[in-house]
């Protein structure tokens, strides 16, 4: 890997944590917790990542989130995940978690946030590597099973910054769950949300509008509405966009498709982020390298990648102003 990017400060703002999770860890869990896999071993269950669509993704997504039932394995999936970002020059991460996943298992919510949360405060300690959690609903099922899930978590407002929304984006726009996020706006909750990645820029208009977003995750396709490109770019809305993730999942056929590099140019505020890692081949320093070769991206165009890592992030003004000092000194060693 590139000295360069695996040392650059950055920011990973779209990080499925489920996502994260590498067949060895499922595996060890699956025997701890004498979970049955239908998989013979960790090399046929990889080999299994062979994904047509976002769907045919999503539906592995969800057999191997299956092993985690007690608290520390949501400790360990999370800690193994702030061990590679360390270890990739993460200094700030916002990460997803969808307690749907689990409790519609009947694992229990507190199991859920309360490994989470150990984790991402020893990374703090061990590794000054500060965090926030957002509570994302799952789109395929009901409004009313995310509005449940939201009076389920708002005893533990202080443990998550925002609400999101991911899973299967077809057929689910974000106006299906406008209700919910006004709840959540109106407890002083952010707000943020898949749109345009497989749905269409329709999505990203309502996603801003209907459910008051501060920054949209994927939003690749917005290049295809000027006037959305317009006001992305007048306001500008923050774009958590995943490469890897894109190509795997056949968004684009090759990463030298990818629009990334239009976006910049178009000066959209884009980001880099692994989206989930484990499955799409690749942590952050990855995507900024597949970017970096595989659409000629400059030194200069990675850092301006950074740099809007920190402005998108929901860091206090003083904390990000921390953050781009460390990117500064580091550009200044490089």
């Amino acid at each position: 890997m590139d000295p360069f990017i695996r040392g650059l400060p950055k920011a990973e703002l779209h990080l499925h944590l489920e996502g994260s999770l590498e067949p060895e860890l499922i595996f060890a869990i699956a025997q701890r917790n004498g979970v049955s896999l239908p998989y013979a071993s960790v090399d046929a269950l990889r080999r299994a990542y062979s994904f047509t669509n976002l769907q045919s993704f999503l539906d592995i997504y969800y057999a191997g989130a299956g092993v985690l039932l007690h608290e520390q394995d949501f400790y360990d999936m999370t800690w193994a995940y702030l061990e590679r970002a360390h270890a990739q020059g993460v200094r700030h991460t916002e990460v997803f978690f969808d307690p749907q996943t689990h409790t519609e298992r009947g694992v229990a919510f507190e199991a859920v946030l309360d490994g989470i949360r150990r984790a991402l405060s020893d990374a703090r300690e061990r590794f000054g590597l500060t965090s926030e959690l957002i509570l994302c609903f799952l789109r395929h099922l009901s409004a009313e099973a995310a509005d449940a899930t939201l009076t389920q978590a708002l005893p533990y407002k202080d443990a998550f910054v925002a609400v999101g929304l991911d899973s299967s984006e077809v057929g689910h726009p974000p106006s299906k769950f406008q209700a919910v996020f006004r709840r959540a706006l109106d407890v002083g909750l952010k707000t943020v949300a898949h749109a345009g990645e497989e749905g269409p820029p329709e999505y990203i208009w309502e996603a801003l509008d209907l459910l008051q977003v501060s920054r949209i995750d994927h939003g690749v396709r917005c290049l295809e509405d000027p006037r959305l490109v317009a006001r992305l770019v007048e306001e500008q809305v923050p774009l958590t966009v995943c490469p890897l993730s894109n190509v795997k999942l056949k968004v684009f056929e090759r990463i030298e498709d990818h629009t990334l590099g239009r976006m910049l140019d178009a000066g959209l505020r884009a980001t880099v982020n692994s989206d989930d890692p484990s499955y799409f081949g690749g942590y952050v320093a990855e995507n900024y390298e597949a970017v970096a070769e595989g659409l000629g991206l400059s030194r200069a165009r990675l850092v301006e990648l950074a740099r809007n890592s920190f402005h998108a992030s929901f860091l206090s003004p003083a904390e990000r102003e921390r953050r781009l000092a460390e990117l500064d000194a580091y550009l200044a060693q490089a």
